[in-house]
């Protein structure tokens, strides 16, 4: 296939000139308001970044945000990016009351997953129990401000126990059961948890795997926990069961404990907060030690998350979501949105191949889904088990096709205009935990072309930098932010100087957000092909993760001097790479592999597993003493390393040229 200008020449999708989207009602009303004569979205994209507080104020409007006080002043606009300028001054809101604005019959959730019946949830029934939850949360002591966290899969309570907790303008944050002890540590032990929810076990790929036992080591590892509330997930249990973890009770007796004395159930109330309260903790990925905390708002979120739903995705309330995601993952937080919009999501818990390989496609069918978003790894082991939907299944309603976490490989965008529906919006987005959501992605305005993502999103002024700071079109550069956006971290949790997160952000170039991706911006369609991460975070199937997390599992294990984790790219993706320097003495082994294996995998979780593990006589190190990935990766790839005297072992690096178990 031939390229033009960095990008592919081939048109996948054009958008049908006849459809009034949610997208050309919000052109026509901000040319109404401000008398303009917006035509096209690239038009409305210039000026929703150039004139973004009208823009954002607009949409805050367009999309009917619940708040009990109005905001007097969008946004100072004489502030830049890197000075996290506040939004929407003197605004009062809830982030759970405009997800919870709709309390009808119509279905809010559907449930289903390995071994389980599909089940629903109407918005009306999920009001009520987040009733529940608040009214036991607040009985627990939970306050505004306070933090809960959930070690908890995929499913419904996760969500009633996250908007419970947001109601009372505490703030959430969460992991799957898929974490090991160790990288839940990492993250809950630094913003010090009153309540955790969790379950008894999980199933995956036809297994079953208990919880408790690990919830019991994070439990007597988090010494602010005051009440862990057990999900009987799957199995039936009783407090018997968890009697030996500390301050447990089991979901039904905890929401008991919110009954008044008369037995009545507390009206539940949403606390009024600020536009910049935090609501979310999220976590980064751990490149340079343990995991950052970047606190996120309940506004920011909210308007961002809507504007993506809305307008880019086109929602509307007889639309259906699904996206597989676990509670671990943004696109989560990102998919539990879509709530504000009326629509339905999919929740599924388990292997996306089990109990059969076709079982998401069932269910788009079954439920009528509109709205299937999965990680691009996904797309490729569909497709390489023959697994053709456009054959088998009707997919009547499915509008949008999404794709995140790793780059979607344009043989992906023929497999699915070929072997799964030709009219549909292929919907590669890219964003990342940084900022909740989305910088590019899906957009029913323009069209899709092969190996792009189709534009970049309204209100986020991404361009493409080299390496001294000017903006590059159709050639590769780095990924940035040259104005303020309202999903801005507002802040790093312990970091009350802020030097932490200006330094994640802003000390590569002056006063512009950096998020360390590279990209190309294609001039002659407006798209974007990213090109991987351009500092050292792992990125293997879509799971993002640091090295940092490896090194301090393998740093357990007696007979490693010392490790070096890299990601290699690869045809289909990435894959990591664990080097291993052997004490002097010792031996490597396969039994010595098998042991770091485990130890990962009981530590992490099998997502974290290297590809391959090999022996190395040296690792470098800058002469400050940092470890230099950046540089081995670099040689693997086949590039030049202009800085070797920089380190204080430069001769260590020739070790990975052309290094025959690493050819691709």
């Amino acid at each position: 296939m031939s390229q033009q200008n960095g990008g592919y020449s081939k048109l996948m999708w054009s958008p049908n000139p006849d459809v009034v989207t949610n997208m050309d009602q919000f052109r026509h009303a901000a040319n109404e308001k401000f008398h303009l004569q917006l035509s096209n979205y690239q038009e409305l994209y210039e000026w929703s970044v150039t004139e973004y507080a009208d823009f954002w104020g607009l949409f805050y409007h367009f999309s009917d945000i619940v708040h009990s006080q109005p905001y007097t002043q969008v946004v100072d606009k004489s502030k830049r990016v890197d000075e996290i300028p506040e939004w929407f001054h003197g605004t009062r809101l809830n982030f759970a009351e405009n997800l919870l604005k709709y309390r009808d019959d119509k279905v809010a959730i559907y449930f289903t997953g390995e071994g389980r019946e599909l089940t629903q949830m109407t918005y009306q029934e999920l009001y009520h129990q987040v009733r529940q939850y608040a009214a036991a949360l607040r009985k627990s002591g939970v306050q505004n401000g306070d933090r809960v966290v959930g070690y908890i899969p995929n499913c419904p309570q996760a969500i009633i126990a996250m908007l419970a907790t947001a109601s009372i303008g505490a703030i959430w944050s969460s992991t799957a059961p898929d974490f090991g002890t160790s990288g839940v540590l990492d993250r809950f032990k630094q913003i010090s948890p009153k309540i955790i929810f969790s379950v008894d076990g999980v199933t995956y790929n036809a297994k079953q795997h208990t919880n408790l036992d690990k919830l019991k080591t994070v439990v007597n590892g988090l010494a602010t926990l005051e009440k862990v509330i057990v999900i009987p997930y799957i199995n039936e249990i009783d407090g018997a069961t968890t009697k030996s973890i500390r301050n447990c009770i089991l979901l039904d007796d905890f929401l008991k404990t919110g009954l008044d004395d008369d037995d009545t159930l507390p009206e539940l109330v949403f606390e009024q907060v600020p536009f910049n309260h935090p609501l979310f903790i999220m976590y980064s990925s751990g490149t340079t030690g343990i995991p950052k905390c970047m606190v996120h708002s309940v506004g920011g979120t909210l308007i961002q998350l809507l504007k993506e739903h809305i307008l880019h995705g086109d929602m509307r309330r007889d639309d259906v979501m699904l996206f597989y995601t676990t509670t671990g993952w943004m696109m989560w937080n990102w998919l539990v949105a879509v709530l504000g919009t009326g629509a339905g999501i999919v929740l599924y818990d388990g292997s996306p191949f089990v109990p059969r390989k076709t079982i998401l496609w069932d269910l788009i069918d079954e439920i009528g889904v509109s709205f299937l978003g999965a990680g691009a790894k996904w797309y490729l082991v569909s497709e390489d088990n023959d697994i053709y939907p456009m054959k088998s299944h009707k997919l009547e309603k499915l509008r949008f096709i999404a794709s995140t976490g790793s780059k979607l490989m344009p043989r992906s965008y023929e497999y699915i205009y070929n072997h799964v529906k030709k009219d549909v919006i292929l919907a590669s987005i890219t964003g990342g935990t940084d900022i909740i959501s989305c910088f590019a992605g899906h957009n029913p305005s323009v069209p899709v072309h092969l190996g792009e993502i189709q534009a970049r999103n309204l209100g986020m002024a991404v361009e493409s930098y080299s390496e001294v700071g000017k903006p590059v079109f159709g050639q590769n550069g780095e990924l940035v932010c040259v104005k303020p956006f309202p999903c801005q971290p507002i802040y790093f949790w312990n970091d009350e100087d802020g030097s932490k997160y200006q330094k994640a952000y802003f000390s590569h170039f002056e006063g512009v957000w950096h998020h360390g991706d590279y990209c190309t911006i294609i001039p002659s369609t407006g798209g974007i092909i990213m090109h991987g991460r351009s500092d050292a975070t792992l990125n293997p199937n879509g799971v993002r993760f640091g090295s940092a997390e490896i090194y301090r599992v393998v740093s357990k294990i007696p007979e490693v001097a010392d490790s070096l984790c890299i990601g290699q790219p690869i045809p289909d993706g990435e894959r990591v790479i664990l080097f291993l320097k052997i004490r002097e003495g010792e031996r490597f082994t396969g039994d010595l592999i098998k042991a770091v294996k485990g130890k990962i995998r009981s530590e992490l979780s099998a997502r974290h597993l290297p590809a391959i593990i090999l022996q190395t006589p040296d690792i470098p190190y800058t002469l400050s003493g940092k470890k230099v990935e950046v540089a081995v990766k670099k040689i693997i790839c086949g590039e030049e390393v202009s800085y070797r005297n920089a380190l204080q072992n430069p001769t260590s690096l020739d070790f990975y040229q052309n290094l025959p178990e690493l050819s691709v």
